[in-house]
């Protein structure tokens, strides 16, 4: 059976599989944004041989429909006098000093919120019972105003869902999609529960559509969808519970770089993944960074999401004016279409535009040479921008990229210096299909002393995919004191969600090499907030030693609550393997030289070798100033670096006195 990756950016769509051969092929083209099921159908038929295939994807359909408010129209059912919770949220503001500050509207609209006189109270006992003929009344309005999702939200439904099956019941014969909060979020805090719920039901529908198109091309072949948790589902699953696929694509790559890092020998890693559209960063000590504190557009979202830090810069991020005459980039972006202006039609200048007109893209090798770049075009429009500023159009050129790389590298220190960490002490893990381009100039900037960056960097979320295991994550809330329970009792309390775990799997299609994984949140007694504690005998002085490296203090006299119990019950599929090279001298082979030309650092031309990577041997030293060309990326090796080539192909490249430094 052929296995494809395909990963949906904001610019590119971009694939992996196996060849008939038995080796990896890669593939991309340019997304289409208005129905982007296009774009992958249009690659699958491109790749697809044989009869038989299966397709793991990651999707931007969820985030776009939230980003962009295209979701369903949506209504919202809760207990009676708490229907406007969802607009009055939490009283924390993003922006504290901004006076013109104001909530993002609630996606549900105030006539689509409904209260049912109702109640379970704390302990899950059932206060006041629905009422039948006002639960019809409900859904007579849901008809009328012709609803096309539900949301479901009741306080203390995690300990007790009576009510919210009941309405489910009563609104399924208008055959609408109905989110439950207890089956999304079995969780406290009601305002989180029921916004996640929400967002569930309002992306749902448009993600189920666009699977079932794809679905209905791929006939009888499996289509399984990337989960934001670094796990993957099936397309039904991902229809039904659209909300776990918000950083869908980002996650793979994620996944991607924690495997392939592992693979050479790298634990401790900052990914940087900078596409067309914007750059995701995330730090892997060891292990996949996960959070369940996460927002999209304003609204919270508490399923399981791999810590990433996104920021709208990419290589489309187009280069501007603001109102003060200050030159800024992004985050708008170019996109697929009108594209950057080297692409043929856009007309603002863009990040890929100033790296071309440095000689940093090398128009006759760019997605090896099946998209030419009309570097012709640039000329106008930079001689126009660079009168404005006053300033020659190198010094713009070059301006360009310095403000779209300080914007990066505040986006790497907001995951690394700000919680505690030094960037040195890690390696800048580079993907994306402009990454290359700017890694050793961030990494520089940072003195990371190492950059890594993989075989095929352009489609790495692609590889991720086919990379990751089948994931499945469940939570509960307990509040239990910790002085009132123990190792024993609260291994008793995780059985129900395990064996949920083991039994979605097997319908997963998983029922070998399976691992489970238990962890509890805990706090101290009158915090707000939990730490994520990894489920073992010895959990609570964990706990303490865990709130010492995380804020900066433990007390062990005082009383600890334990709040929510966590299951992860993780399938682990065939993997890619991937072939080694022999090693062998570090010079180039004559072949790998494709050429010379004048490419500009710090506002002077060098003379730069352009080399071909597909052409490089393990043990080969490139030094810079090169440019390395390949499918899906281009690599720019400053003067200050030098780059080596290892078993698995990998560049891993030296950034000269990076950590001697300061």
């Amino acid at each position: 059976m052929e296995i494809i990756g395909v990963d949906t950016g904001g610019t590119f769509t971009d694939f992996i599989y196996k060849t008939d051969e038995g080796k990896w092929g890669v593939y991309k083209l340019l997304s289409t944004p208005a129905n982007p099921a296009e774009a992958v159908l249009e690659g699958i038929k491109k790749i697809v041989r044989g009869e038989k295939f299966k397709v793991i994807h990651g999707s931007t359909v969820a985030t776009n429909a939230i980003l962009e408010r295209k979701g369903a129209y949506a209504a919202f059912i809760t207990n009676s006098g708490f229907e406007d919770i969802i607009e009055i949220g939490r009283q924390n503001r993003s922006r504290l000093y901004d006076l013109f500050y104001k909530r993002e509207e609630p996606l549900v609209p105030s006539e689509l919120r409904f209260g049912v006189s109702s109640r379970v109270n704390s302990e899950g006992e059932v206060v006041e019972d629905i009422d039948d003929e006002e639960l019809e009344n409900i859904v007579k309005k849901l008809e009328d105003a012709k609803a096309e999702s539900v949301a479901v939200c009741f306080l203390f439904s995690y300990l007790n869902p009576e009510h919210e099956i009941k309405v489910k019941s009563a609104v399924e014969r208008l055959s609408l999609p109905v989110s439950l909060s207890h089956q999304i979020l079995a969780e406290f805090r009601e305002y989180e529960r029921a916004s996640t719920t929400i967002i569930n039901a309002y992306v749902s529908p448009k993600m189920k559509r666009y699977l079932y198109n794809i679905m209905d091309e791929l006939k009888d072949n499996e289509l399984r969808i990337m989960q934001s948790n670094g796990g993957s589902i099936s397309a039904q699953t991902a229809s039904d519970e659209s909300v776990r696929t918000i950083l869908s694509g980002p996650a793979g790559g994620a996944v991607g770089a924690f495997e392939i890092g592992k693979m050479a020998g790298y634990s401790r890693l900052i990914t940087f993944d900078m596409g067309g559209t914007s750059t995701d960063v995330s730090l892997i000590d060891g292990r996949l960074p996960l959070t369940f504190e996460s927002e999209i557009g304003g609204f919270p979202v508490k399923v399981p999401m791999i810590d990433i830090h996104t920021v709208g810069a990419g290589g489309g991020s187009i280069a501007y004016l603001d109102a003060g005459g200050s030159l800024k980039v992004g985050p708008e972006s170019a996109g697929a279409d009108p594209g950057p202006i080297c692409y043929g039609k856009g007309e603002r200048i863009t990040v890929t535009d100033a790296n071309l007109y440095l000689g940093r893209l090398v128009p006759e090798f760019f997605l090896g040479g099946n998209m030419r770049l009309d570097r012709d075009r640039l000329t106008k429009y930079f001689s126009l921008m660079s009168k404005e500023l006053n300033m020659d159009e190198i010094e713009l050129a070059e301006g360009i990229l310095t403000v779209a790389n300080t914007s990066m590298e505040r986006a790497i220190r907001v995951i690394s210096v700000d919680r505690g960490y030094d960037p040195r002490e890690f390696v800048l893990f580079s993907f994306g299909g402009a990454g290359g381009m700017h890694a050793t100039f961030l990494a520089k900037l940072l003195r990371i002393p190492k950059v890594f960056v993989p075989k095929n960097p352009g489609i790495l979320s692609a590889i991720g995919m086919l990379m990751a295991d089948v994931v499945k994550d469940y939570s509960l809330t307990v509040m239990l004191k910790a002085e009132n329970t123990n190792y024993t009792k609260l291994n008793s309390l995780f059985e129900p969600l395990v064996e949920k775990g083991l039994e979605d799997l097997k319908n997963e299609g998983v029922n070998k090499k399976i691992r489970i994984e238990k962890y509890l949140d805990m706090r101290y007694l009158g915090q707000s907030y939990e730490i994520v504690v990894p489920f073992e005998e010895d959990y609570l002085n964990l706990f303490h030693s865990l709130h010492q490296r995380t804020y900066g203090y433990a007390d062990k006299s005082k009383r600890v609550e334990i709040v929510n119990i966590r299951v992860r019950a993780i399938g682990i599929p065939s993997k890619p393997v991937f072939e080694t090279m022999r090693c062998g001298s570090s010079k180039l082979k004559s072949d790998a030289i494709l050429g010379y030309r004048d490419v500009v650092f710090d506002g002077s031309f060098y003379k730069t070798a352009i080399i071909d990577r597909d052409k490089l041997a393990c043990g080969n030293v490139v030094e810079g100033p090169a440019v390395v060309v390949e499918y899906s990326s281009t690599i720019v090796l400053p003067f200050y670096s030098k780059a080596g080539v290892d078993k698995y192909g990998n560049l891993i490249i030296d950034i000269e006195g990076a950590e001697n430094e300061g």
